[in-house]
């Protein structure tokens, strides 16, 4: 029998993503999501939390960012993988370090392009749709010391049509996120 991989969950908003990989998890015998630690007060991933009887952690800004308290946490509940679900501070360099290549994201656009500080939600949709493009999508990659560089793991597609709007285009992406994010998140633990 394989040792049970344990997964902490970074999220900053409602937790649709978070959700989804709650949901593909439940009942495994080999994954856990361990932990849910949230930076907003109030966010919607806090209440997924508490009705999945998974403990959420309210994350500070100054241990967050100046201390390895967090890191500390994190190897105490034997994490194996550090799951970012629609968080937008930027991962620390002391996190990064302790978790090489056991950091990943999802992004809601196709990396390089509309990436970086800022870029995140219908900010993403709003600048693809304003640059013209044809085709947007997802991008999942490791997290490294700069905003949506890491290292490619995939990424998918979706056509852009004359009438979207970011509000279907998010809608497409979300789909896209849903559909691939919780198998990649395996697939990394396997």
């Amino acid at each position: 029998m394989t040792a049970l991989k344990n997964i902490a969950i970074f999220a900053s908003g409602a937790g649709s993503n978070a959700q989804k990989i709650i949901d593909h998890f439940r009942g495994s015998q080999s994954v856990s999501v361990k932990l849910i630690l949230c930076n907003k007060p109030g966010a919607g991933v806090l209440n997924i939390a508490a009705s999945e009887n998974i403990p959420s952690i309210l994350i500070e800004k100054e241990p967050f960012f100046h201390s390895d308290h967090y890191v500390q946490m994190l190897q105490q509940a034997e994490i194996d993988l550090v799951v970012l679900a629609g968080f937008l501070w930027k991962v620390p360099s002391n996190l990064v370090a302790a978790y090489p290549d056991k950091i990943i994201n999802i992004h809601p656009a196709l990396l390089p392009k509309f990436g970086g500080k800022g870029m995140y939600g219908n900010f993403v949709h709003e600048a693809v749709i304003a640059a013209g493009e044809k085709q947007s999508g997802i991008t999942i990659h490791y997290v490294n010391d700069k905003y949506d560089d890491g290292r490619i793991i995939l990424q998918e597609t979706c056509d852009i049509t004359e009438n979207d709007t970011p509000a279907t285009l998010a809608g497409k992406v979300h789909a896209l996120e849903h559909r691939f994010y919780p198998a990649i998140v395996e697939r990394l633990l396997s």
